[in-house]
């Protein structure tokens, strides 16, 4: 079966805007550097890495706190969403700095919904750490546990964008592309 060169050059995604967007340009292209590397490598999936895991961990020590009722489980939560933050802040930076020197970025809804979701998950974060300071399993029930539910939901959202970004439109990946568009 012969194919047209248009159907050889087309993306093999749909094109849902805003969940996928999906361009013929950007899938062909070899892709657009980060503006902060080490050596090429792109240091915000790096810095991404470990507030993800903080915040899941706050989660989970929410509910360990909520079946046992174990101080233990109350301070875990307050220590897992203070390094969240923290860490969360250097991803944060890491990210908008490509996030406002490449074009491309800007351009794609998946761009800013990813920025967008991220400061909601940083602001709630902050909420929830100074909401605990003191008292670190006064609050948990039912507030603490509610804002660890909504943050783990968007950061799992937010990070479906994050991969649109790296796989779809070939942003923070090694390639010569051009940071405004292809």
């Amino acid at each position: 079966m012969e194919t047209t060169g248009a159907e050889s050059t087309s993306t093999p995604f749909p094109n849902i805007p805003p969940i996928i967007e999906s361009d013929d340009k950007e899938y062909l292209d070899t892709g657009v550097p980060s503006t902060v590397a080490i050596a090429g490598h792109p240091l915000h999936p790096l810095t991404v890495m470990f507030p993800i895991a903080f915040l899941a961990g706050a989660l989970g020590s929410d509910v360990g706190y909520w079946l046992t009722n174990d101080f233990f489980w109350a301070r875990a939560s307050l220590w897992l969403i203070g390094l969240g933050l923290l860490g969360g802040v250097v991803a944060a930076i890491t990210g908008m700095s490509d996030f406002l020197r490449i074009e491309r970025v800007r351009k794609r809804t998946a761009g800013w919904t990813h920025m967008i979701l991220n400061v909601a998950i940083l602001l709630l974060t902050a909420f929830n750490f100074i909401l605990r300071l003191g008292n670190a399993d006064a609050r948990i029930l039912p507030w603490g546990l509610l804002i660890s539910l909504v943050v783990g939901t968007l950061t799992s959202v937010s990070g479906w964008f994050g991969a649109e970004l790296s796989y779809r439109h070939k942003i923070g990946v090694v390639g010569a592309g051009s940071r405004r568009y292809p």
